[in-house]
């Protein structure tokens, strides 16, 4: 990949991960991700591929990440570049995904023995371990800052932007039919320390309810094999960025 794009030259392949490639810049404190149509499930051991779902992740989370930013979260967006690739703010990720639940659902059930739909009396916030290997398991805050992941101001300011995150969308996506059922955050620090929101958010990330019918509209779909897995993609693109 060799184009000049926002006044950067864009360079070699630095990185790619299950969903996304990333690839430096000439300016060495930005980098252009470059989504992909591979879907995995089950940190990697089921694997597949998703027609179309690079581009809509990249355009979804790229309007959601906008949404954030006029309410004040500050994100990794620059500028989106075509339909799979967006020039972004070079981090370094805090080694947490950050989980919200809004009602229960996947490996919450499962670990818990409560119903899918259970609702929730408050707001859950976890963080996992980013690990494959070990099946990215959960870790408590003390266990954060005993392995020095992250520190205190770290993890309240990730904390804070993360309700913030979920204030907002959840109040979107019910005025376009759709319950925010959970959803995964990544975070990263600026060089000068700065946390911002990193990653996407998208229907990989995230499970998207119909408000109606309940339908799952997001890699749910692909997870437990229900069929309809492009139509899910097309029609949460359809609901939040109309014709597009």
């Amino acid at each position: 990949m060799t184009e000049t794009a926002h006044d950067v030259t864009i360079g070699e392949q630095i990185y790619e991960g299950k969903a996304k490639k990333v690839y430096a810049t000439s300016d060495p404190a930005l980098c252009v991700v470059s989504y992909k149509d591979d879907a995995t499930a089950f940190n990697g051991q089921k694997k597949g591929q998703i027609l179309g779902k690079g581009e809509i992740n990249n355009r979804v989370s790229n309007h959601l990440m906008g949404l954030l930013e006029a309410q004040g979260v500050p994100t990794h967006v620059v500028k989106q570049l075509n339909g799979r690739d967006t020039l972004v703010k070079r981090v370094q990720i805090v080694p947490l995904e950050v989980i919200i639940r809004n009602i229960a659902a996947g490996s919450m059930c499962a670990r818990l023995g409560i119903p899918e739909g259970t609702k929730l009396k408050c707001t859950v916030l976890e963080y996992t371990y980013k690990d494959d290997a070990l099946d990215d398991p959960l870790v408590t805050e003390s266990e954060v800052l005993a392995l020095d992941w992250a520190t205190q101001a770290e993890l309240d300011r990730i904390a804070e932007l993360t309700y913030k995150v979920n204030d907002v969308l959840k109040a979107y996506l019910d005025a376009a039919g759709l319950i925010l059922v959970d959803f995964k955050l990544e975070f990263g620090r600026l060089p000068d320390g700065t946390i911002i929101l990193a990653d996407e958010i998208s229907p990989d990330t995230c499970r998207f309810w119909d408000k109606t019918t309940g339908k799952k509209l997001d890699k749910d779909r692909f997870r437990r094999d229900l069929g309809g897995v492009e139509e899910a993609y097309a029609e949460i693109r359809q609901r939040l960025l109309g014709a597009e």
